[in-house]
């Protein structure tokens, strides 16, 4: 994995030591990418970073979740491309076949459930789920 952080150095990816990017990802404009240390994108995970995605150190991005910075304005006639940047808080875990969507923030230590879709900031420290995600509960870790 360490040939995957070379190159997409290479193209402008700040890329901190230790994270995990694996072979299956897509990383669209990987100059827009910023991973913390020992973070993690996981198999089959779609970045569309046409603005910056950010994710934290310890972050875990889990397979099949979609990454999405970019959308279109359906009141524009020529349907305009809108743009907005997503950050992963440090510790936080986005789970399996989640979509998360342009301009979202996951707070510090959230956790996304399975196959949520994710329109709006969610808050450090909560588990959240659903269509649309909405946090749940509060995550609590033994010794925190």
């Amino acid at each position: 994995m360490g040939w995957r952080r070379m190159i997409l150095r290479a193209f402008g990816a700040r890329i901190g030591r230790g994270a995990k990017i694996m072979p299956s990802t897509k990383i669209w404009a990987p100059w827009n990418l910023e991973m913390g240390e020992e973070a993690c994108l996981s198999h089959n995970v779609d970045c569309y970073c046409v603005a910056p995605i950010t994710i934290g150190a310890h972050a875990t991005v889990s397979q099949y979740t979609y990454l999405c910075t970019a959308t279109h304005d359906v009141e524009d006639p020529h349907m305009r491309l809108v743009t907005a940047p997503i950050v992963i808080g440090d510790g936080a875990w986005i789970a399996a076949d989640v979509y998360v969507a342009p301009g979202v923030t996951i707070g510090e230590g959230a956790v996304v459930g399975v196959r949520s879709s994710v329109f709006h900031d969610m808050p450090p420290w909560k588990i959240c789920t659903g269509h649309p995600c909405k946090p749940i509960r509060e995550r609590r870790l033994v010794g925190r």
